[in-house]
């Protein structure tokens, strides 16, 4: 009787693990491979000034952009922020940003010398985009008004 008891809860605890391994792999969302494409607008530049006047280290720069995909509507799908802070007196800055997608967020960040083109790594998401892994690449395609083409490339 003991032999069965013990083979019985033996079986019961592999089947809760089984279970629960099984479980724990199927709740995990697997953003990429995937590439976005996108175009934004920019709305917003509000610049800083901390310390020593003009750019300097700890001087903040907060941008924000209209998100476009022109494939299906003209109007904006979504928008996305960017805080970068100076890192030196000249145009360095390191930067967080956030894009607001239709299905989630994306989290990006990195360094940037210049806005007209950059890459930042794509660190997290929500929604859709929950665990993403991946790269940005931002290319200025227009001064007035500044759009850029937008270019996420996920792998996980």
């Amino acid at each position: 009787m003991r032999a069965k008891m013990m083979s019985l809860s033996v079986g019961v605890i592999v089947g809760v693990v089984v279970a629960v391994a099984a479980g724990d792999s199927s709740s995990r969302a697997e953003t990429g491979p995937a590439t976005i494409r996108v175009t934004d607008r920019e709305l917003r530049v509000v610049r800083v000034d901390i310390g020593a006047r003009g750019t300097s280290p700890g001087d903040v720069e907060v941008v924000q952009y209209q998100l476009f995909n022109r494939r299906v509507t003209t109007q904006p799908i979504g928008r996305a922020e960017l805080l970068c802070t100076f890192v030196d007196s000249g145009r360095s800055r390191v930067c967080r940003g956030t894009y607001f997608l239709p299905r989630g967020k994306l989290v990006v960040g990195g360094s940037m010398r210049f806005r007209q083109f950059y890459d930042m790594a794509v660190i997290g998401g929500t929604g859709l985009y929950d665990n993403a892994r991946g790269t940005l690449t931002v290319t200025r395609t227009n001064t007035r008004p500044v759009r850029n083409l937008v270019l996420f490339r996920l792998v996980g």
